[in-house]
């Protein structure tokens, strides 16, 4: 029995947040797009009661998989960045099987009373919360404390979600959907506004190609605040030129930050080039926000895809790849396997804006997903054994995360 349980649940699994997370996530993510491809095309009925797909599957891509995918990132970060303890073994394990108690218990929800699967679903960011505000309480570098509302965003966007469930009122449920994607908008441009930069120098540092641009707070700021201005509008219902002056406004600045981050010049660096294509994906994501506010040119939905597939999926891979290799002891350079996976991501984003062509909108969202399930499909099977064994050595000299 023993020997079962320690192949099924080796120790190196819960050695950092990194390995159950990203193992579970991306377990989850075909599966999950299967699920939602299937219902689409009428082969079986919604699995969620009379939920519309739209919504039981926008909660699930949110609060599911890239819930997993983003603690994974944030949480193996943390130590290395903000000096806190590594949350590991027990605290780990416990965080983990809040995330699968939310996933069966939202799954199951017609069969269960009425409020018991929004209570277990809700459960996993008040956990996060607890366990990293006494350590982040403790840090020197303040600005982490900025993760704190970030997590209490996620909590109160999945309660508003299920609140509007069970009032029957799916327009409200709708609106913190889009309240939970902002929020991890607001997490990508804090995030991945810092890393990149960061990684970008320490690439033109390595190749005698110059320095790292330095940081302008009063740009980060505005590129954050403008952020939260647009979900503010957006949510509130505000009118659509409100709304697309505050777009426009994301497109210019994001535009300019993203440029004086020179990413043309470690376009041979595939590790880098990735992430600066998952930026490329947010301005344009933003212009589409504009345009579809400002001109009603394209759908409304065309920056939500742009965002979610290509920008948040270049992302994610680029960053779980790094994460993966330097954190399991092994060379910073992008496997060949995970250059296809990225191309298949960036291929799916191009397949998913071409729902605006209705001759091919079947064969579109099926090209999409099917590529997207793919493209994380490959990365399991590239990482997935990894992620359950011991590290090997790491190097000296390598840069963080």
């Amino acid at each position: 029995m023993f020997a079962t349980a320690s192949r099924l649940f080796p120790a190196a699994l819960w050695v950092s947040a990194f390995r159950p997370f990203f193992l579970l996530g991306t377990l989850y993510a075909p599966l999950l797009m299967c699920a939602w491809l299937g219902a689409w095309f009428g082969v079986w009925s919604g699995p969620v009661g009379d939920m519309p797909p739209a919504l039981w599957h926008g909660h699930e891509m949110i609060f599911g998989f890239s819930t997993a995918i983003i603690l994974g990132i944030v949480l193996t970060a943390l130590p290395s960045w903000a000096g806190t303890a590594e949350i590991h073994g027990g605290r780990l394990a416990l965080l983990v099987a809040a995330w699968l108690a939310g996933r069966l218990a939202f799954w199951a929800m017609p069969l269960l009373p009425a409020g018991f699967a929004a209570a277990a679903d809700c459960l996993l960011f008040p956990l996060v919360f607890a366990t990293v505000a006494p350590q982040l309480l403790r840090a020197a570098n303040r600005l982490y404390l900025l993760l704190l509302p970030v997590l209490a965003a996620f909590f109160a966007a999945n309660l508003a979600f299920h609140l509007g469930i069970g009032a029957g009122n799916q327009a409200f449920a709708g609106v913190a959907l889009h309240g939970g994607l902002y929020t991890i908008l607001t997490l990508y441009v804090l995030k991945g506004g810092v890393l990149t930069p960061i990684f970008t120098g320490n690439a033109l540092r390595e190749k005698g190609r110059g320095d790292q641009t330095p940081f302008r707070m009063w740009l980060d700021v505005t590129a954050v605040g403008l952020v939260v201005v647009l979900a503010a509008l957006d949510l509130a219902g505000a009118p659509p030129r409100w709304v697309g002056l505050a777009a426009l406004g994301c497109t210019l600045v994001h535009a300019w930050r993203v440029a004086r981050w020179q990413g043309w010049r470690v376009a041979d660096v595939p590790l880098l080039l990735v992430m600066h294509l998952g930026f490329a994906w947010l301005i344009l994501a933003f212009a589409l926000k504009a345009l579809a506010a400002l001109t009603g040119l394209v759908a409304d939905a065309a920056w939500l895809h742009a965002f979610t597939v290509g920008s948040l999926g270049m992302m994610m891979l680029g960053l779980m790849t790094r994460v993966s290799l330097r954190h399991t002891g092994r060379p910073l350079k992008l496997p060949t396997a995970m250059r296809v996976a990225c191309a298949l991501v960036f291929t799916a984003a191009i397949a998913r804006l071409a729902l605006s062509m209705p001759q091919i909108r079947a064969l579109a969202i099926a090209a999409a997903a099917l590529l997207w399930a793919a493209a994380f499909g490959i990365y399991l099977s590239r990482f997935g054994a990894l992620l359950a064994r011991p590290s090997l050595p790491r190097t000296t000299g390598t840069p963080n995360n």
